[in-house]
């Protein structure tokens, strides 16, 4: 990656999203986080302009921390459980 951003920095930043977003108490907003990263990593793995890989990386730190605040106020205010998620 010639943006300065290694593979591994990418990597790094898939593995905390999706990690924050399993912290989801809720199933809806845990499913929907986790399908628009993987979503969003997919759509964007053949990038090769350092321009448009460095500000799609920036972006996805800014998600991060989106993500964690999210979880922080969805803790703050629980709801009952799902039909789905009482059966696992």
């Amino acid at each position: 990656m010639a943006s300065g951003i290694t593979k591994n920095q990418v990597l790094a930043l898939y593995k905390s999203l999706m990690k924050e977003s399993h912290k989801f108490s809720n199933y809806n907003f845990r499913a929907y986080a986790l399908r628009r990263v993987r979503d969003a990593f997919k759509e964007n793995k053949s990038l090769m302009d350092s321009k448009t890989i460095k500000k799609e990386f920036l972006h996805g730190k800014e998600n991060l921390e989106i993500l964690k605040r999210q979880v922080i106020i969805g803790d703050m205010y629980k709801a009952e459980k799902l039909v789905i998620e009482q059966s696992q």
